[in-house]
């Protein structure tokens, strides 16, 4: 089901938004006023604001609609019953695609008080540092004595509140590393700092000839840009989990003595009857102990098609009742519903991805260490040689800040920016600033088949066999219902232009179909078994008029756009590609023999996509998985990897690592791509400053590198890893 139709639900559950009479009971907590994000990436000039924001401001439910160029991104305020499905609707009509995004995840990235941060701390550092430069050139022009000295000391009353300001995130995770006994990247970093700007104050008292107050604050600034770069291309770090926990009903109706009691989920208990209306879910897990319905459970198995269900039967909390009344007795609630133990495959596959080691971290790990060895080195050596504390200070200071990971600090952030930016411009959005780097070594990728390699929404297929009669009548039994098949149906007859016969008497029959009369025949649409048509492995519905024979409407699952040129590019490169899909065998094997893909599962549970990647993984395979739905949370949390399209749940979109903004499935063999150009500039960028360093340490350690070449040294090497990222653009 589409994450587009969450607008406006206080529920994190898409389900629910099927479920008026069910979510009418959180009403208390609804929002006065709907705010609706959407993603246009057609938009590209002055042009296409003013058309898009003048369709949107024209619906009658929107209040004020704004697009910024820069993000391809519409901001809007309406009614509270505003749907962001008409929106959508309404950019189409004038031309322009356009998506939901998570208002959530917008909403936390806009009010991101972190990066805020970091921007802040940089502004000051470049300003700073601009200004030490500009004094930094008359000296190294040739001021001298009172001159030189004054300028050393304008230096200072401009670097020590910038560098205590601009440097503090240096400074806050050295301290925690030290505190935890470990040297992390931040310990050399902030020892250069310090010492470079304790032995320029020095420098400046004894009236020296040289300072490293611009070296300093250079060193601040590329440091923060690449922590800023880095910062830039996080995700908002929510768990999936607890997104899965969200989907419980608030409230639910609990029947004793057969008088209704609306009760808080938390206060269910094993035992109790609970009634679900048509279009709530289930908020326990249990048995029918009265009625029938059809249920919808694709967001928990990826089953295309509703289920029938009757009193004795179970049904599973999540579960979206679609027709008729059913009472349910609960056996079992809370923390013990199948809907929970999903929460906990999902918490558990996330701790596992969390042991992946990013190239930067592990660069660290020798990095670290090696700096303060080789600088307490150079110290020891010059003090043995020279008896001069002074001179061996500044030599350990130069050494520091030569050595200093600037480059270092920019390798990874700057290519990923740059690879990002190319791959939202093809439309993905990358959520995790490790993910291209895992997505390069994946040999093995697995999709989910309901909303993923197909759009996940039946399209009828043979309206042209049938007559026109039978088209009215089709029509007139389909448009009061909710099931899937007479929504699909009832759009294919509109759209050709079909208008409803006069059926009086309608009454949807739970669990079997519509029922009508049209005049002294009795006609019906539903189910084969209910009107004694022959058993298909086709998805469809079936008419009867009267006594005559029943005829078939055929229904299919389109294919997503780009998805059999995604396959064909994923086996051409080598890949494996598996199919796994909690659908029926019939239309799992159809849909992976038409793609061409040999490795094919039905009938899958959450689980079992969960075990078969686990599987996978402790046998040594790097795997990509792209899904959608609730029953593909623990699967795309557990890969090393994970794609989902931006139409997907919001469980599903937070747990993957990357979203596919547009409806092209096309992108996600490119992406591997991408990521593999990525990774390999990665490491280009880690082989320039260790030849950086290569060159620069003998000339710190020989006494050779004054505060001058040291910044010119830093913001080279940094200059030059910025410009091989940039490489992928």
């Amino acid at each position: 089901m589409s994450a587009a139709l969450q607008s406006s639900a206080p529920s994190a559950c898409p389900a629910c938004l099927a479920a008026p009479s069910a979510e009418a009971l959180a009403n208390a907590n609804a929002p006065t006023e709907a705010q609706i994000a959407l993603s246009v990436p057609a938009v590209h000039c002055a042009a296409c604001i003013s058309t898009v924001e003048h369709a949107l401001k024209a619906h009658p439910k929107v209040k004020e609609a704004r697009v910024n160029l820069t993000l391809k991104r519409a901001m809007i305020e309406g009614d509270p019953d505003l749907d962001a499905d008409e929106l959508v609707a309404t950019l189409a009509s004038v031309g322009y695609e356009a998506h939901e995004l998570d208002l959530a995840t917008i909403r936390s990235t806009a009010t991101d008080k972190a990066g805020r941060d970091l921007l802040m701390r940089l502004g000051v550092a470049g300003f700073a540092s601009m200004n030490v430069m500009l004094l930094s050139v008359s000296v190294w022009a040739g001021a001298a004595d009172a001159t030189r000295d004054l300028f050393h000391w304008i230096s200072a009353a401009i670097s020590l509140p910038a560098i205590g300001f601009s440097a503090q995130p240096f400074f806050r995770n050295a301290w925690r590393g030290l505190s935890a006994r470990s040297l992390n990247m931040d310990v050399p970093i902030t020892l250069a700092i310090l010492l470079a700007v304790v032995m320029s104050v020095w420098e400046t008292a004894l009236s020296g000839h040289h300072a490293y107050f611009d070296a300093a604050l250079t060193l601040t600034f590329f440091l923060l840009a690449g922590r800023y770069l880095d910062h830039r291309t996080r995700a908002v770090a929510r768990s999936a989990a607890e997104e899965l926990a969200a989907l419980e009903v608030p409230r639910a109706i609990v029947l004793r003595d057969g008088v209704e009691h609306v009760t808080p989920a938390a206060e269910l208990r094993v035992g109790d009857l609970i009634l679900v209306r048509p279009g709530a879910r289930c908020p326990v897990d249990g048995t029918v102990h009265e009625g029938s319905s059809e249920l919808d459970r694709s967001l928990l198995t990826g089953e295309t098609l509703p289920v029938s269900v009757h009193a004795g039967q179970g049904i599973s909390a999540g579960e979206v009742n679609l027709t008729g009344p059913l009472t349910i007795r609960a056996a079992a609630v809370g923390r013990d519903t199948s809907l929970h133990r999903m929460a906990d495959l999902v918490a558990i596959a996330e701790s596992g991805r969390s042991r992946y080691t990013p190239l930067a971290d592990k660069a660290a790990k020798l990095y670290a260490p090696g700096v303060h060895i080789l600088s307490a080195l150079s110290f020891i050596g010059w003090f043995i040689y020279s008896q001069d504390v002074r001179v061996s200070l500044n030599i350990a200071a130069a050494v520091l800040i030569i050595t200093c990971p600037c480059a270092l600090g920019l390798a990874v952030p700057a290519v990923t920016t740059a690879a990002s930016g190319r791959l939202f411009k093809k439309g993905m959005l990358i959520k995790d600033a490790t993910a291209l780097e895992r997505l390069s070594e994946v040999d093995t990728v697995i999709f989910d088949k309901t909303g993923t390699l197909t759009e996940g929404a039946p399209q009828l297929s043979n309206l042209g066999d049938h007559s026109r009669r039978d088209l009215t009548i089709a029509l007139a039994l389909a448009q009061g219902s909710s099931h899937p098949l007479s929504k699909a149906l009832t759009f294919a007859a509109r759209e050709a232009g079909i208008h409803p016969a006069q059926i009086t008497e309608i009454k949807e029959i739970p669990g079997h179909g519509t029922e009508g009369r049209m005049g002294a025949q009795i006609v019906r649409l539903g189910r084969p078994d209910w009107l004694g048509a022959p058993e298909t492995d086709a998805t469809s519905a079936w008419l009867k008029v009267g006594d005559a024979d029943p005829v078939c409407f055929r229904f299919e699952d389109s294919l997503r756009a780009g998805a059999e040129d995604t396959i064909a590019a994923l086996i051409q490169q080598g890949r494996r590609v598996v199919l796994l899909s909690g659908d029926a065998q019939a239309p799992v094997q159809a849909l992976a023999q038409r793609l061409g893909i040999s490795e094919w599962q039905a009938k899958c549970l959450p689980q079992d996509k969960l075990a078969f990647i686990t599987d996978l993984t402790q046998q040594g395979a790097k795997t990509l998985m792209v899904g959608d739905g609730l029953n593909d949370t623990a699967a795309l949390s557990a890969a090393h990897v994970s794609i989902s399209p931006a139409t997907a749940l919001d469980a599903a979109r937070v747990a993957s690592d990357i979203v596919l903004l547009g409806k092209d499935l096309s992108p996600v063999a490119e992406a591997l791509v991408t990521a593999k150009r990525a990774t390999a500039r990665i490491r280009e960028n880690f082989q320039i400053a260790t030849l950086y360093n290569v060159i620069a340490v003998p000339l710190a350690i020989a006494g050779l590198a004054t505060p001058l070449i040291a910044a010119l040294a830093m913001s080279s090497s940094s200059i030059i890893v910025s410009l091989n990222a940039l490489r992928l653009r």
